[in-house]
């Protein structure tokens, strides 16, 4: 009976019905088509990083910020590329063993060196991995020419990005075998590494941040990172004991080297044959081979879950176990960073911007609703004069507002939906990599999302709910005697 009754009611105040309909709709749609953009832009963004870079969850050493897989998630300049190292890798990696929902993990040493190929010098963000685990993570990663790198040995991956830039810029192919020197800088000093190139792959997913990645073995990583591994089975000889335990002075002095050069080597110091023999192909020259590949510290642990479940459980229960390790478990948005981030923040301000149309959509409803109370206050009176009660009276505008309400949002919803399919037949492309990268892809297109359609109808209830607050306490403050009057 009260649900006709308010039907009746607002079918009878067609104009304020209209109007509040429209206000109502306009916002829901908009808040509808937004939060769908957002919602597939995270789910290609979330596809395209844990396939291509960061897995489900990465576990890396607690401390006050955050790390994604290359810096601080934080303006902390000074240390943005000192990233800390697992304490406790081996005892970590015990413990996933427990996980039955992880499908499989690797380890990663992170840094950012200068590569230089063929006159090309340029900057570059270093992966170092166990190519006996990573590549078989990540089916985004393409090989396109040469191979992956091997499990034991020394050598880099670059993108075809960057592989294209090095030919233009030099106007020489860069073939696979060429040796590829890497540099660093620190607190330590310069590190220097040349490694031979085994690869050159490509992402599935598109984006600038990406393309500046490059793969190599984790021991040259460790090096550029300046990142101490003592993990090597090679007893050193005598002479090279006696070089590290020298002093700078010592080592320049005669009695250290007090051997004399052979008649057919003359111009060779041996200071120089003892550095040779120290650096050689048996310490990690070009094309050797590395002696302990998973040994050593590691920046991160990344891990791949298997379908269905829930990363957000999985990391709860990992930070529960890695407590006593000092380290935590992050998802993939720390992971990636920069692009992910900001697309959460996006998300929220645009949300913000709903939130403050939504606060002055209730204004205008009040106003709106509030001159109908007036113009029905003879009715109302003549509903209390009967015996209505403050509770009844209530209850019928709310119905009212609500039937508006309902009938809003669906037309909202009905509303971006066809905006939807106007966007998605037009098959925008986007050339903007930035653009792309935060969209999840080249094409501009809107999924329609069930759960984010009934958000959009529950949020026009409450927005007309919400503005029925005010002009239901004035209708119940109506004396019957002075409606009639009125």
């Amino acid at each position: 009976m009260i649900f006709l009754l308010a039907l009746r009611n607002a079918l009878r105040n067609k104009r304020n019905s209209v109007i509040v309909t429209l206000l109502v709709g306009a916002i829901t749609a908009l808040f509808f088509l937004g939060n769908s953009v957002f919602a597939r832009s995270n789910r290609g963004l979330r596809q395209s990083y844990v396939e291509n870079l960061t897995g489900d969850i990465i576990i890396e050493k607690k401390g006050d910020v955050t790390m994604n897989l290359f810096g601080a998630n934080a303006p902390v300049i000074e240390n943005y590329f000192t990233i800390p190292t697992l304490g406790a890798y081996d005892e970590i990696t015990r413990e996933l063993g427990r996980f039955p929902e992880i499908q499989a993990f690797t380890g990663q040493v992170s840094t950012a060196c200068y590569i230089d190929a063929l006159d090309y010098r340029s900057y570059t963000l270093l992966c170092g991995v166990d190519a006996a685990s990573y590549f078989d993570m990540f089916p985004g990663i393409k090989l396109l020419e040469g191979r992956f790198l091997q499990a034991g040995e020394y050598g880099a991956m670059i993108t075809r990005s960057r592989a294209d830039q090095i030919e233009k810029a030099s106007g020489r192919k860069l073939e696979i075998g060429t040796p590829v020197l890497l540099t660093s800088a620190g607190q330590t000093g310069f590190k220097i590494r040349e490694v031979p190139l085994t690869g050159i792959f490509s992402y599935t997913a598109r984006g600038q941040f990406l393309d500046e990645i490059m793969i190599a073995d984790v021991q040259t990583a460790r090096v550029l990172a300046a990142i101490q591994v003592a993990t090597s089975d090679v007893e050193p000889s005598a002479e090279q004991i006696r070089l590290l335990d020298s002093g700078i002075d010592e080592l320049f002095s005669e009695e250290l080297f007090s051997e004399e050069p052979d008649a057919d080597d003359r111009d060779r110091t041996a200071l120089e044959d003892a550095l040779e023999r120290f650096f050689g192909e048996d310490n990690g020259a070009l094309g050797g081979e590395i002696s302990a590949a998973g040994g050593g510290d590691w920046n991160f642990i990344i891990i791949r879950l298997k379908q269905g479940a829930s990363a957000v459980r999985v990391t709860a229960e990992l930070n529960r176990t890695l407590r006593s390790y000092d380290a935590m478990a992050l998802g993939w948005r720390f992971a990636a960073g920069g692009s992910a981030i900001m697309l959460l923040l996006l998300q929220a301000l645009f949300n913000a911007g709903i939130a403050l149309v939504w606060i002055a959509g209730v204004i205008a409803i009040i106003n709106i609703m509030l001159i109908a109370v007036f113009r029905r206050s003879r009715e109302i009176g003549t509903l209390r004069a009967i015996g209505a009660s403050d509770g009844y009276i209530r209850l019928i505008i709310l119905c009212e507002n609500s039937i508006i309400g309902l009938l809003a949002g669906i037309a909202g919803v009905v509303a971006g939906s066809a905006v939807m399919r106007i966007v998605n037949g037009l098959r925008m492309t986007i050339d903007n990599e930035l653009v792309a990268g935060l969209l999840g892809g080249d094409i501009l297109a809107v999924d329609f999302s069930p759960a984010i359609a009934l958000a959009s109808i529950a949020a026009a209830l409450a927005l007309s709910a919400a503005a029925s607050v005010y002009p239901i306490e004035t209708a119940v403050r109506i004396q019957p005697v002075a409606a009639m009057r009125d």
